[in-house]
């Protein structure tokens, strides 16, 4: 599908693209911009929508020479419990717009709402972090956490606060140990994360997304586990893109609370992000204020704000899909209490719609 628009103000020609080729000339456009991140590359598609069924649209801003300009990707969600709304991008914190110019964003927001009409949805949600469009209606309440690293283990160290230098040392002497895999690591990864999962009332997800990410990004994705014996206790996943390393998925098991796991986890994350060259540490997003801040704090993570902005079909207010909206605590509370070989058989059916 092809939409032309001449942009008369700028005397400037510019074709809206949805994109369907291979993932060369998408992520060429990726790694030349400053502000693009990791989810906007192409391989996420796949992941999208190998993991989970949804369509997606996938946008490019070219200009009269054929060059891309600006890009936009999209993933189309809809069901009866959370509504019917794309989203840039699903399941990651960042995504949005990546324009070189104002009037390319406003181009690829033009055919946005259009496919907003085309598919009855009620928004679009764009994950920005870089980008601010002022027209747009914007919520600030998400932060993301980022850890300046130093240049080596040593200097990190030191760097830490006297508490969590404290409680790596009481995981050392508890006899955890940490291990470092891919795909062989895997099923220990998907328990803890199962476990924690359930323990919070969250729908998991599939096993299946996990591996299509890791196998899509070989290069660029590790698990770091924490062993207590032969058992994993605590995992993440990291995944990494120019000089910032993230670990978008981490668990812990609470029976181990006082082992201080999660310590553990996170320096060895840290410590492998700087021997894989990193210049920061990606904590993720949290509330300022609540206990996941509070605990990326304690690193000396920094926080960024994270601009979630909506394009709204015509009488939409701006949505309140969160764990804090009232009509989703009993349902928090009876996931709690489920069994966890049930919640992995729900839980997949549950979580696709829930961006």
């Amino acid at each position: 599908m092809w939409k032309r628009v001449i942009l008369r103000d700028t005397a400037m020609e510019m074709t809206i693209d949805h994109y369907n080729e291979d993932s060369s000339t998408w992520d060429a456009f990726v790694a030349s911009h400053n502000d693009s991140t990791n989810y906007h590359r192409y391989g996420w598609r796949k992941v999208i929508e190998k993991s989970f069924g949804h369509k997606t649209y996938y946008l490019t801003a070219r200009d009269g020479n054929g060059e891309i300009q600006g890009l936009l990707p999209l993933t189309h969600m809809k069901s009866r419990l959370f509504g019917n709304f794309l989203v840039s991008l699903p399941f990651f914190n960042y995504g949005g717009l990546l324009c070189n110019d104002d009037e390319t964003a406003s181009a690829l927001l033009d055919e946005a709402g259009r496919i907003l009409g085309d598919v009855n949805a009620d928004y679009a949600e764009l994950r920005h972090l870089n980008v601010r469009r002022q027209e747009l209606a914007t919520k600030e309440l998400k932060v993301t956490m980022i850890l300046p690293l130093q240049n080596d283990d040593e200097a990190q160290w030191k760097a830490l606060d006297a508490k969590v230098r404290n409680q790596v040392r009481k995981a050392e002497k508890s006899g955890l140990e940490t291990v470092s895999g891919h795909l062989d690591l895997l099923d220990g990864f998907y328990e803890v994360f199962c476990r924690n999962m359930r323990d919070l009332g969250t729908p998991v997800y599939g096993r299946n997304f996990f591996q299509n990410v890791l196998e899509t990004f070989p290069e660029t994705t590790r698990i770091i586990s924490v062993m207590l014996g032969d058992k994993a206790v605590a995992s993440g996943i990291l995944t990494w893109f120019r000089d910032s390393l993230e670990v978008p998925w981490a668990s812990s098991i609470s029976d181990h609370k006082n082992k201080c796991p999660n310590n553990m986890l996170y320096w060895e994350a840290i410590r492998f992000a700087i021997r894989n060259g990193s210049a920061k540490f990606d904590f993720g997003r949290s509330t300022p204020g609540e206990g996941t801040f509070i605990f990326k704090k304690q690193w000396g993570a920094k926080p960024v704000q994270l601009y979630w902005q909506y394009l709204l079909k015509d009488g939409e207010r701006v949505p309140e899909l969160n764990t804090k909206n009232p009509k989703y605590e009993l349902a928090i509370k009876v996931w709690q209490r489920l069994p966890i070989t049930l919640t992995k058989v729900l839980g997949p059916r549950i979580v696709k719609n829930i961006p």
